[in-house]
């Protein structure tokens, strides 16, 4: 598997999220050439409500070269607050700077607008970019990894980066049999307009819910969430996810009234369960290799899985462009590396929502946030 720097280098990215279209722009802009598929035809450029990028992950998206636009687009903050459900705030807490003292603790971003950011700097690199199509067939030798695609083209690599999420069926391809697991948890989502006197993170716990959330994601905009037990989806029909979302944040008072009221598309609602997930051993089999949701998912407890899927990119683009040689050793190092940061953190996100689940009321949530959140200052 060993082949040296100098030679010219074509790799493949499956997935064009977060993960896929970081790791491109790495890649891209140390002279390797970069082929990207993504099997949505509008490369998932609407999908989504909102998303909190801690420290750690603006740290990546700096590196990126994309982070004035993501100042411009978020909403920066730097705490978080705890209130009774009845609105009242029971404790304000600085966040950890994770990222270091000259980012944001936090931006809050509506999610589609991260995803255009990241698509027009792909487009930009100069990287081939196809949507609507899939990898089909992977054939690995030891130089290389030949790709027969859905579209009935094929493609010769030198390495395949699989980015293509919690359902990776790379992941399965290549021999890899660990999947996602559902906690117990799952989480209403939408976003609505911001009342004017939301300016940070809220949180609420207890209730007819187990949290209840808002993360303001630009100057007019937030979204909301509430976390409930995970129910059968087939139970609960598409056009009634409005009504369902209503029925558990009309009990919250503060902003949620406000919010509540815009609660009334059911389309515009996401309804997922929380899942967790880590392969273990490695992170790759020959010549491909998992990156993001496709080695690992947490629960959104500690608002870490972009930002983990972004440090993925960002650690595994060093190693491949500081090497003479792409092996089997250096895409071990790779794994062993970022499983000594991921897994803490995997384990206190499903952690914290255990305890809920359990009942568990002097469950000493703020210290392993910030044990965690302390761990992730240093770089990845």
């Amino acid at each position: 598997m060993n082949q040296a720097r100098n030679e010219a280098r074509t790799v493949l990215v499956i997935g064009g999220g977060a993960a896929g279209n970081a790791v491109t722009l790495l890649l891209r802009r140390a002279g390797v050439e970069v082929h990207l598929i993504e099997a949505r035809d509008d490369w998932n450029a609407t999908a989504g409500s909102g998303i909190t990028l801690q420290g750690n992950a603006l740290r990546v998206l700096r590196e990126l070269g994309v982070w004035e636009q993501v100042e411009a687009s978020g909403y920066g903050f730097g705490s978080v607050g705890i209130t009774a459900p009845d609105g009242t705030v029971l404790h304000v807490q600085d966040d950890i700077r994770s990222g270091g003292d000259d980012l944001p603790a936090t931006v809050g971003m509506q999610r589609p607008q991260l995803q255009r950011i990241l698509i027009d700097a792909v487009r930009a690199s100069g990287a081939s970019v196809r949507l609507g199509v899939t990898a089909e067939l992977l054939d690995q030798d030891a130089y290389g990894v030949r790709v027969r695609f859905s579209d009935g083209s094929e493609g010769r690599y030198d390495l395949v980066i699989a980015a293509d999420g919690l359902g990776s069926t790379t992941r399965a391809a290549i021999g890899i049999t660990a999947k996602p697991e559902p906690t117990g948890m799952a989480i209403w989502r939408i976003a609505a307009p911001r009342p004017a006197g939301v300016t940070r993170t809220d949180l609420a716990y207890g209730g007819p819910a187990y949290i209840a959330g808002y993360c303001p994601t630009s100057d007019s905009t937030l979204y909301a969430y509430v976390v409930e037990a995970n129910r059968d989806r087939a139970s609960i029909p598409p056009e009634s996810y409005a009504d369902e979302m209503r029925r558990l944040t009309r009990h919250y008072g503060g902003f949620w009234p406000e919010i509540t009221a815009h609660i009334t598309d059911p389309a515009k609602v996401n309804y997922t369960w929380f899942d967790r997930m880590l392969v273990e051993g490695s992170w790759h089999r020959g010549r491909v290799v998992l990156i993001g949701d496709a080695a690992h998912c947490c629960p959104p407890t500690l608002a870490q899985g972009a930002a983990l899927s972004l440090e993925d990119a960002w650690v595994l683009a060093r190693l491949l462009t500081g090497s003479d040689t792409w092996d089997d050793a250096l895409l071990q190092a790779y794994f062993e590396r970022r499983i000594a940061r991921v897994r803490p953190v995997v384990e206190a996100s499903v952690q914290i929502g255990q305890w809920q689940l359990d009942g568990v009321r002097d469950a000493d949530v703020p210290g392993l946030m910030g044990r965690t959140m302390t761990m992730l200052r240093e770089l990845p």
